[in-house]
């Protein structure tokens, strides 16, 4: 019983009065506690957990920080963040979302172009912040961001939505990320939608064209373009973790 109490603690981390606070003997007993008072900053710093951003001086063969961020803004700033220039993409690009694909490039500009996003939003505001290489990359070429965005609807996004709702739209902060080839310079990979936070914004926790619907009042009709909802399995081990902590 304690063993499966274990398992839903790590898997729940709370849930309806089940949580993971520790008691205070616990927390005395914890060899692994610190005492944030009694830490330098150089305790802090110098620690292997936090890890520094990559070097600005590349490697031979390869561009800069500066470089790759520099080849992903530009292909943002081709289309207002919805896509790109299809000359920047590799023959071998991928696509991929939460949900979506992974698509091969053809497909990817194919299903980009079937979306008129500038009639149905004139106006709209890109937000894209927070630029860095990932310095756990082997090959120190994947570019990761955050996105954001909000505007009216003011015209139809066909083929989902063939009126103007004047609504507006407000994206939740999104993680993506673009994959650079050293050699030729080109994205081989485009990662985007992962919402970090479901609070934020009137999207329902959705990213991407499905957030966007959801907000419009034009929802997919399935459950992966639906706001997250507990299933009754998951309702269930909830309970039961609660249950086992009493």
């Amino acid at each position: 019983m304690k063993l499966l109490g274990s398992i839903l603690a790590l898997t729940l981390g709370h849930a309806n009065g089940f949580s993971l606070s520790f008691t205070a003997k616990q927390q005395q007993n914890s060899a692994w506690k610190l005492d944030s008072t009694t830490l330098s900053d150089s305790d802090v710093l110098t620690d292997p957990m936090f890890i520094a951003p990559l070097d600005s001086s590349p490697e031979n063969g390869k561009m800069s920080q500066e470089e790759l961020i520099n080849i992903a803004q530009r292909f943002l700033f081709t289309s207002k963040g919805l896509g790109g220039d299809p000359a920047m993409l590799a023959e071998s690009f991928q696509f991929e979302g939460p949900v979506v694909g992974p698509l091969s490039k053809d497909a990817f500009v194919q299903a980009i172009g079937s979306v008129d996003f500038d009639t149905a939003f004139p106006n709209w505001t890109p937000q894209f912040y927070g630029f860095f290489v990932d310095p756990l990359e082997e090959k120190a070429n994947r570019v990761w961001y955050t996105a954001r965005g909000c505007g009216v609807n003011e015209g139809p996004l066909l083929p989902f939505a063939p009126e103007a709702t004047s609504r507006m739209v407000e994206n939740p902060p999104q993680v993506c990320s673009l994959t650079i080839d050293h050699d030729t310079g080109l994205i081989t990979r485009y990662t985007i939608g992962y919402v970090t936070d479901r609070s934020v914004g009137n999207t329902g926790g959705l990213g991407g064209l499905y957030g966007i619907l959801y907000a419009l009042g034009k929802p997919l009709p399935f459950p992966e373009a639906q706001p997250w909802k507990m299933s009754w399995q998951y309702a269930f081990f909830q309970k039961l973790g609660s249950l086992l902590n009493r």
